[in-house]
């Protein structure tokens, strides 16, 4: 129940005591009179008279200070037409003012009697807060609703409730997400009143139900908001990462994301640069970036960079790994070694390479795809490394030998192997460089360490007879750019060997499979 007008005012009007009590003016010792704390409450109604209001089965009486404090308002245009009625009739106002009945909820019009008496109301709970809400636009009391408007986000995730503050989500890296989208209805602005609907003639606000989330899990929501909130989650194993980027993605927290992607962030001393390790299905085209690294045989030499969007302050040289047994490498008889991409691999390969081509301003070499499209011929121009102006459809291949290559189970290198066909060009790379296929001898001897036990130790390939073709289960590459002669480009992209896990048979294949029982 309402206090009377005057112990509210006498309660606004309370004497400082050392500075530690009441209220005072910031740089001054004398306490503001009661004409002063008056002042500040707009005049709508006269603030020393008591205006009855029922809601449900509970009488409240408040001032009209306490009414015009939050105005205008539902009760303050009711009580104030009653009182300009009475003086066009000459009526006595005390007599003329009735009591205002509102079929609501007395137990909500509570605390909204105390925000009205100058206390601060906070939601309890989503319930709470859905109710608070919804009167509040009823009312008309423009300020508690523009605290709601600013109050933090009451929702149920699976079985588990959340207030989550608003500040959570200033980062562009995490907005705009779930909430600030699918809570529009309700904070489009915090003048709007039921967007859509007439409140003339509005006998009572409509339902709403408090915001939950059944079908996610609340235990992993909560981790993410301590991400979130700039706490570290231990990841315990691979499945509990794709929980967490699994709700990243639906609640579309795109900064988080970036810091959950596997990855691996390194300096390499050897190369005196900083790496970063990513899946292709990670790479975001707003991450890439070519740093140009021009030499006196290669002016188009550079490097593929990458940052995470949202994290990363600088490009890191990018190290792709590529899996899923999507890439098999052919040996040519010229010591050419190309790779070739199969299933979602290859489409993912080839828009990569469609986005570094653009970050090289390089003339498309076949029509949009959305211009093929309208003309009835996307299908005739698949998504392949072929279609863009950096590659073949095999894509070439470099064997440095400073990578690690682990072949059916066993290590291999070209020096074991006495492999001469892929020397190394001025840059310490195998391969191409300038564009002209590199000579070598008329077949190509691969094989494992002649001191490790294995049933093909050498395998001799006739290159009149066929190629010799690897599967790489997973593969590490860095993306050179480099220029390249009497080709359809200028330049290329070529896939330098980092790592490489691959096998040479369906033998080394099923050496390796696993019965389902472990």
């Amino acid at each position: 129940m309402a206090r009377p007008a005057g112990d509210q005012l006498n309660a606004h009007a309370a004497p400082a005591t050392n500075g530690h009590m009441g209220i005072s003016q910031p740089f001054s010792s004398q306490p503001l009179s009661t004409t002063q704390l008056i002042s500040h409450i707009p005049k709508i109604l006269p603030h020393e008279r008591v205006f009855p209001i029922q809601i449900g089965s509970e009488l409240f009486k408040l001032s009209g200070a306490s009414l015009s404090s939050d105005a205008p308002s539902y009760f303050s245009q009711y009580f104030l037409c009653q009182l300009k009625q009475a003086e066009e009739n000459g009526e006595d106002i005390s007599n003329a003012i009735r009591t205002l009945s509102i079929d609501r909820d007395p137990d909500t019009f509570k605390d909204i009697a105390l925000h009205l008496q100058g206390y601060h109301v906070k939601p309890r709970d989503a319930t709470h807060f859905v109710r608070l809400f919804a009167d509040a636009q009823f009312y008309r009391l423009p300020k508690l609703m523009s605290q709601l408007y600013e109050e933090s986000i009451f929702t149920t995730i699976g079985e588990r409730q959340f207030e989550i503050p608003r500040e959570l989500f200033n980062d562009p890296g995490n907005s705009p997400n779930f909430f600030s989208l699918g809570f529009a209805v309700f904070f489009s602005s915090p003048d709007e009143l039921f967007p859509g609907l007439d409140r003339e003639g509005l006998l009572r606000p409509p339902s709403i139900v408090p915001p939950a989330i059944p079908t996610r899990n609340g235990d992993i929501f909560a981790e993410l908001l301590n991400l979130l909130r700039g706490y570290p989650v231990n990841i315990r194993d691979e499945g509990h990462r794709a929980e967490l980027l699994r709700d990243c993605r639906y609640f579309n927290f795109k900064g988080l994301e970036q810091r959950l992607i596997p990855h691996q962030i390194s300096y390499n001393l050897s190369r005196r640069r900083h790496e970063i390790v990513l899946r292709l299905r990670d790479i975001l085209k707003s991450g890439i970036t070519v740093a140009s690294e021009p030499t006196a045989l290669d002016p188009a030499a550079g490097w593929v960079n990458y940052a995470r969007p949202f994290v990363d302050e600088k490009s890191y040289e990018l190290v792709l790994e590529i899996g899923d047994e999507s890439t098999r490498l052919q040996f040519g008889p010229n010591g050419s070694i190309r790779a070739e991409f199969f299933g979602e691999v290859k489409t993912r390969v080839a828009k990569l390479f469609e986005v570094i081509s653009t970050k090289l301003n390089l003339p498309p070499t076949t029509q949009p795809l959305g211009l093929l499209m309208a003309q009835g011929g996307a299908s005739s121009q698949p998504a392949t490394p072929g279609n863009t102006p950096l590659s073949e459809d095999l894509v070439r291949v470099v064997m440095d030998p400073e990578a690690s290559v682990t072949l059916d189970g066993r290590a291999w290198s070209l020096e074991e192997a006495g492999n001469s066909s892929v020397p190394s060009s001025a840059g310490g790379l195998g391969g191409v460089s300038g564009g002209g296929e590199q000579n070598s001898p008329s077949a190509l001897l691969l094989s494992v360490p002649a001191s490790q036990p294995f049933s093909r130790k050498r395998r001799r390939v006739d290159m009149n007879g066929g190629l010799e073709e690897w599967i790489v289960r997973t593969g590490q590459w860095r993306l050179r750019i480099q220029g390249v002669k009497n080709g359809k480009a200028a330049v290329e992209c070529c896939l330098v060997a980092v790592k490489l896990d691959a096998m040479s048979s369906e033998h080394a294949r099923n050496l390796q499979r696993s019965f389902l029982g472990g």
